[in-house]
């Protein structure tokens, strides 16, 4: 693998274009393809990026992407239920993959895609931005020193309200609509994160809307011990975007949109006994996309096939859980 990593993005919308400037603040990285579903919307997202990237190749369609020799790895930027194929394409053209969350529609896709890169032996990832931060990846050092203790509660909240577009990719069931799928991801990657295993207890209360997609729901994982992670996802309604981890010995709160971190507070001993209080700043750099293309470049220049941070196991994790909290509501997509 060469120092500098060329990319290709699938896709062209609001998040493709989220990555690509991410890109722009990436050391060694260049992206040289984009992929869209017209001629048009691909020539217009090359325009818009020819500074600073140069050229960049445009093609109809994830194929001719996928056989494009100039590119190492794809970032798939497109609406849910559209990631398991072009990633099944790219990882059978031999391309890496950098796949958007949520990875898949459900457990079933994700297994395909997986067993799919390790039957090639190409690199895959699940996007899940916010654990490559470098405020997170303290909290994650924090968790495992001990300094707060054994983890006995997680909360979090990703709620905002959308205008209301039934055809929208928010709302449409087609498009896989619905808060968990959208936000709720992030407060299950992080559960999955801090308490790293599976919930042995999972209950839930939804509201399903006109439409039949998850508008707001608040989730309740148990795990061994009687640790919980209370987690709260809307796309009806705005909340504060925090975090709490409450540990034996102390906490990490992580205050205003906990998925994309600058600031944690920690606290070392308990709150009713004045326990001592930091606050620790990480600003980013970039818009923070620019972290997880640093994570799969470094990956790729090792030749490794998966990235320590997000193994494609916990993906795996994420799904499962997803998928029993959609049980309990008896959401299933048309595509299922």
């Amino acid at each position: 693998m060469e120092n500098e990593i060329r990319w290709g993005i699938v896709g062209a919308g609001r998040i493709a274009r989220k990555f690509a400037l991410g890109l722009a603040h990436t050391k060694d990285a260049r992206l040289v393809a984009v992929a869209s579903r017209t001629k048009e919307s691909a020539d217009q997202f090359a325009g818009e990026f020819a500074d600073p990237f140069g050229e960049i190749t445009r093609h109809v369609g994830v194929a001719a992407l996928a056989s494009d020799d100039s590119v190492d790895v794809v970032y798939i930027a497109t609406p849910h239920p559209m990631h398991k194929d072009a990633t099944l394409q790219c990882l059978n053209s031999g391309k890496a993959v950098l796949c958007e969350k949520p990875f898949a529609m459900n457990v079933t896709e994700a297994t395909e895609m997986i067993k799919c890169a390790r039957a090639n032996r190409v690199f895959l990832m699940e996007a899940v931005w916010s654990h490559f931060f470098p405020a997170m990846a303290k909290v994650r050092e924090i968790i495992a020193s001990g300094a707060i203790g054994d983890v006995r509660l997680l909360q979090s909240s990703f709620c905002y309200a959308t205008d209301w577009d039934p055809a929208g990719r928010l709302l449409s069931p087609a498009l896989g609509g619905g808060a968990l799928l959208d936000v709720g991801i992030y407060n299950v990657a992080l559960a999955q994160m801090v308490f790293q295993k599976p919930p042995t207890q999972i209950d839930s209360t939804v509201h399903l809307g006109e439409t039949g997609v998850d508008e707001q729901s608040s989730v309740t994982l148990g795990y061994d011990g009687g640790a919980m992670a209370v987690l709260t996802s809307s796309i009806r309604t705005s909340t504060r975007h925090d975090a709490a981890i409450y540990g034996t010995h102390g906490s990490i709160v992580i205050p205003h949109m906990f998925w994309q971190p600058e600031k944690i507070v920690l606290t070392i001993g308990l709150a009713h006994e004045q326990g001592h209080e930091q606050e620790l700043h990480y600003p980013k750099t970039g818009n923070g996309y620019n972290y997880e293309a640093e994570e799969v470049g470094d990956c790729l220049r090792k030749g490794a096939l998966e990235s320590p941070i997000m193994p494609l196991d916990t993906t795996l994790a994420h799904l499962q859980i997803m998928d029993s909290i959609r049980k309990q509501w008896g959401l299933v997509y048309p595509m299922e």
